[in-house]
């Protein structure tokens, strides 16, 4: 895994080795083994290299044979043990080992449809002297991140946020709508970024920059080139069938996963998700008569605990277990350091467990292997089952009973936090209220509409006036192709919380490490299959991701498989209310406040409503907690909002 920086000039003038020098400095986390850099008129590409494959021969910028095509590349591409032959086949000659230079190759024989021909997790930059074109590229699923900007004189890409900073020619300034957006869904989507003027390239997108786009001085627009569409099992497939298929599917894309030069071990929670990409890798290793697989575990202490069910696994499968129990987290202090990791805001708390696990794992292995991906396939999230459940209600109520007598009730019912589940409707009433796209959209939020907008003071009220951050979901919901709740809910998922948040965190999390992450589930076919799947082989009363279960009955013990989900305990809310004089004085303190974004006023109520225990407002206070640490911390690396530099 890599990091990658850029500069392109409209003009063909010289571009400041200095500047991108800085870039790429400024990416040395996500790649600690080298640093290379070329230039060329017009043209600067940067890399820091975690070195994977071919670990003496992989060095990049990369070129082919006479030096006309060049490539930055983070990734990896896991069929090109198969490409290169076919590649070799027709004429093209390899210089090295690495999956890199098939990228290359796959350009000259593809030009840009050789995305098509990539299998693996990627983001890269690719410069045709020739043809006089910039081809920039990201993987189908949103793995890695890369992000660009328009400038003076042309534009810059990078793998992250930070190595903007202090750039000549950009002029940074907060975007009012990615702050609404990043309080509403704990991050800020794509292609936005927190700062207007910056982009992230969406998953699946390419952006190819041509001679007419360089003589114009315009940045084309980002182009498809693949979505999550159902395709596989047929409606009528049961349940056996289909969980021996997975498994044959699963057991395949984490045997691709496995190719490694360097020492490569996977994540362990002693969930379903982790302990079926374990129990598939040790079925490899055992079956190539390698090492037995190393797994990595973090515990926390109390009745949250799952080292108990990972040592499980770990037992069963053979691994060789490595686990820690971590200590208290001052979770005050870890919200500031989220500015520094994500290079945004990034409002999710088990981004911090995850930081601790990474930093474990990478004391023994460069490569982990995760259950990521999942919850989003086979339909494992609560609000899965919770949004089918409200839409069967809402297509038995004509639309003009949900939109008045169903919202007045959830107007009037009384919020209440802290009583039994039974008792706590307002939230199923308003969104039985609402249709289908914002009903979704308020069980991901981590922060409700009436909540964002009490907190923000008037300049940001007005500028964000008619933004709904929601409406994202019902575009998504249309774009699906389907009728069905739960695929056009997964399809939400996969579009949206995916890349935004689960990817989000775990790549930033792993390379602030300088540890590369590979998630089997998430290989692009077994996404297209599971998707395919009816509805009633992932979710069944209570129970979601019921086929995998399935699938993993030969491999897992059943205790694992059956077990209630949980995820790493955070529990923010009692040590938020035992840290508040540090909260307020964080929150009602210049970093956050000088912004203009907030009234003091409104932070100070919440506050007051969280220590009181009458109200848990754990999670947007999180949220401003980091909001306020990027502030205090990263901003400072940035030019003010109204300091123009020259031309880069």
């Amino acid at each position: 895994m890599c990091g990658i920086a850029g500069i392109l000039r409209h003009d063909g003038g010289p571009v400041d080795p200095g500047v991108l020098e800085r870039m790429t400095r400024a990416l040395a986390h996500r790649g600690p083994d080298g640093q290379g850099l070329h230039t060329e008129p017009g043209l600067g590409l940067g890399h820091r290299r975690l070195a994977i494959i071919d670990t003496a021969g992989g060095a990049q910028p990369m070129g082919n044979e006479d030096g006309s095509v060049i490539i930055v590349f983070n990734g990896e591409i896991y069929n090109f043990p198969k490409l290169r032959p076919e590649l070799e086949g027709l004429g093209h000659v390899f210089a090295n080992r690495s999956d890199t230079e098939a990228i290359v190759h796959a350009w000259e024989e593809w030009g840009p449809d050789c995305v098509d021909r990539l299998d693996g997790q990627f983001a890269f930059a690719l410069w045709d002297r020739r043809q006089k074109m910039l081809f920039l590229a990201r993987d189908r699923l949103g793995k890695k991140p890369l992000h660009y900007a328009a400038t003076p004189s042309g534009m810059v890409f990078a793998s992250e946020l930070c190595a903007f900073a202090d750039l000549p020619g950009l002029n940074l300034r907060i975007d009012p709508g990615a702050v609404d957006d990043y309080l509403a869904y704990g991050y800020v989507p794509d292609p936005a970024t927190i700062y207007a003027g910056i982009s992230k390239l969406p998953p699946a997108h390419t952006m190819l920059i041509g001679p007419d786009d360089l003589a114009r001085r315009r940045l084309p627009a980002p182009q498809r080139y693949w979505r999550p569409e159902a395709g596989g099992p047929p409606p009528s497939i049961g349940l056996e069938e289909a969980a021996a298929e997975l498994r044959v599917m699963l057991q395949a894309a984490t045997e691709a996963r496995l190719l490694s030069d360097v020492p490569l071990g996977a994540f362990l929670s002693g969930g379903v998700d982790s302990s079926g990409v374990v129990a598939a890798a040790a079925r490899v290793r055992a079956a190539s008569g390698e090492r037995p697989l190393d797994t990595f575990t973090i515990g926390f202490p109390g009745a949250d605990d799952e080292t108990p069910y990972a040592d499980a696994v770990a037992r069963h499968c053979g691994t060789v277990q490595h686990h820690e129990t971590a200590g208290a987290i001052d979770w005050i202090e870890a919200a500031r350091d989220q500015g520094r990791i994500f290079g945004e805001p990034f409002a999710d708390p088990s981004s911090v467990p995850t930081h601790v696990v990474c930093g474990l794992a990478r004391r023994h292995a460069t490569v982990a292997l995760s259950g990521d991906g999942g919850d989003e396939v086979f339909a494992g999230y609560r609000r899965h089952r919770f949004h089918l459940l409200v839409e069967r209600a809402r297509r038995l109520l004509p639309p003009a009973a949900r939109r008045g007598a169903v919202a007045t009730l959830a107007r009037l019912y009384p919020k209440l936090d802290r009583a039994p589940r039974l008792l706590r409707a307002k939230h199923t009433l308003t969104e039985l209220s609402l249709d289908s796209g914002l009903g979704y959209f308020r069980t991901m939020a981590r922060m409700q509409d009436e909540r964002r907008r009490g907190l923000y003071a008037p300049l940001q009220a007005a500028a964000v006036a008619g933004h709904d951050p929601g409406a994202r979901v019902a575009a998504l919901m249309a774009e699906s192709g389907s009728d069905e709740p739960l695929a056009q809910a997964q399809y939400v998922d996969l579009q949206s919380w995916l890349p935004g948040m689960m990817l989000t965190k775990v790549d930033r999390a792993s390379m602030a490490n300088g540890l590369e992450v590979r998630s089997p589930l998430l290989d692009h076919r077994l996404v297209a299959w599971g998707l395919a799947l009816p509805a009633g082989l992932k979710l069944r009363g209570a129970s979601g991701k019921l086929v995998l279960k399935k699938a993993l009955e030969a491999w897992v013990p059943p205790e694992v498989l059956y077990r209630p989900k949980q995820g790493f305990a955070t529990g923010l809310a009692g040590p938020l209310r035992a840290g508040m004089p540090r909260l307020r004085e964080r929150l009602l303190g210049p970093a956050l406040l000088d912004s203009g974004l907030f009234a003091a006023d409104a932070i100070a109520r919440l506050l007051g409503e969280h220590e009181s225990g009458r109200f848990d407002h754990a999670q947007p206070i999180w949220s401003l907690l980091v909001l306020e640490g990027f502030f205090n911390s990263e901003m400072r690396a940035m030019p003010a909002p109204s300091s123009v530099g020259s031309a880069a």
